[in-house]
């Protein structure tokens, strides 16, 4: 039964490959039971959505420029039209640098994964190979059971 399942072959798995593609039921809720699982067996989670990142080194692991919306209002000869530029840190290499002592790593949860291109999907395996306390699970798409493989051969099958 699926409720019953630990979990451990898909940690295992995960630490193995480093990121994994998962494919879950629509309806919800596997993804909540895995990433507690990751949780107690002394993992880190942070949830994210790949919609909209944008340049994805840039916002995981470098310091980067946002503008945000202006609402109607515009400074007049002070700065561009368009607005300030605030510059914000790193969202998992903040995350690894302040890792409480006992955690095993960093999963970063993605979901809306398909919009990712297969550049963007080789980066995260890249990523989680030169960063090993940096795993990725990515949402690839709706299944009828929740299943996984490993990320690098998502790239291979497209």
């Amino acid at each position: 039964m699926a409720l019953i399942t630990t979990g451990k072959k898909f940690i295992r798995e995960l630490e193995s490959s480093g990121s994994l593609g998962v494919y879950c039921p629509l309806e919800g809720g596997y993804e909540g039971r895995y990433q507690r699982r990751l949780r107690a067996s002394g993992y880190t989670t942070f949830s994210l959505t790949a919609r909209g990142l944008g340049d994805l080194s840039a916002y995981l692991m470098g310091i980067h420029g946002v503008r945000p919306a202006h609402l109607g209002k515009k400074n007049i000869g002070q700065e561009a039209m368009v607005g300030q530029v605030y510059f914000i840190p790193p969202i998992a290499g903040y995350q690894l640098e302040n890792l409480p002592a006992k955690s095993k790593g960093l999963v970063l949860w993605m979901i809306e994964g398909f919009v990712l291109d297969l550049q963007e999907r080789e980066y995260l395996v890249n990523l989680t190979q030169q960063e090993p306390r940096l795993k990725v699970v990515l949402e690839l798409g709706g299944d009828r059971t929740f299943r996984w493989e490993s990320l690098s051969k998502t790239l291979v099958a497209a």
